[in-house]
């Protein structure tokens, strides 16, 4: 794979990431389970959808695809989000949850990818930096909030874990483009922002008075092409007006 391919899998992996999430979120919206986080949980879709229109543009420029083409126009093994922001909402606690890890990981990721080499890569994560760090305070708050609340919340935040902890190794397991981005300091090297992710849930966790799970296998593939069988579903109803209609605008 050249360089610029390289960048641009980087790119469309950053984008990818925060497109999925920001769909999965955005099905929240009327459903909240009250009107003040229902209206929160759809601006936190916004910041990603937004964030994510951000780097497809940029990977429009590498590739010549208009950002509603790499959006809609890609299929499923093209993608290369990680496995945890396709995972199917469940109820609240889940949500929440996937949220917060995945926040968590985006404070580390953009604040080390703002000071990288590329200046479009770096303005866009300064600029995203601050609504993740919401994100990661709001989320938390959430976590906190279930599972050190009553016992039916810890029981459905003790099962978020149990579900969604599988999936949280993907987030610092390299692929072959994230080890390109470290190398030439276009981003972070993933392994250095793993303790501070670690450090963060723990102690979120501590207050919660959620148990620390045991760390053995993890589910890796997303970030290559390998997904589970939700993102099919994401896509299908994501894709279906660009798809049905080619080229249709608003």
């Amino acid at each position: 794979m050249s360089l610029s391919n390289q960048l641009l899998q980087y790119t469309l992996h950053l984008a990818d990431d925060t497109l999925v999430l920001g769909h999965r979120n955005s099905e929240w919206t009327g459903h909240g389970p009250i009107l003040e986080q229902d209206i929160a949980i759809s601006n936190i879709a916004l910041d990603l959808v937004g964030q994510a229109r951000n780097f497809y543009q940029y990977a429009g420029q590498q590739s010549g695809a208009t950002e509603d083409q790499l959006a809609y126009l890609r299929d499923g093994w093209d993608f290369t989000n990680s496995l945890l922001v396709e995972q199917t909402n469940g109820d609240w606690a889940r949500t929440i949850l996937r949220q917060f890890f995945f926040s968590v990981h985006q404070v580390g990721l953009y604040e080390r990818l703002a000071t990288g080499t590329d200046a479009t890569l770096a303005a866009i994560a300064a600029k995203a930096y601050k609504e993740a760090v919401y994100h990661q305070r709001w989320s938390s708050e959430w976590v906190i909030r279930l599972g050190d609340g009553t016992e039916e919340s810890h029981r459905r935040m003790s099962k978020a874990v149990d579900e969604l902890w599988k999936f949280t190794g993907e987030l610092y397991t390299p692929a072959s483009y994230e080890q390109w981005a470290a190398s030439t300091g276009v981003g972070p090297e993933l392994s250095s922002l793993k303790g501070a992710w670690e450090e963060k849930v723990r102690e979120v966790f501590a207050e919660a008075g959620l148990s620390w799970p045991v760390t053995g296998w993890m589910q890796t593939g997303g970030k290559e092409g390998r997904h589970t069988e939700h993102l099919g579903y994401i896509l299908a109803e994501m894709q279906y007006l660009q798809r049905a209609y080619p080229g249709c605008e608003w």
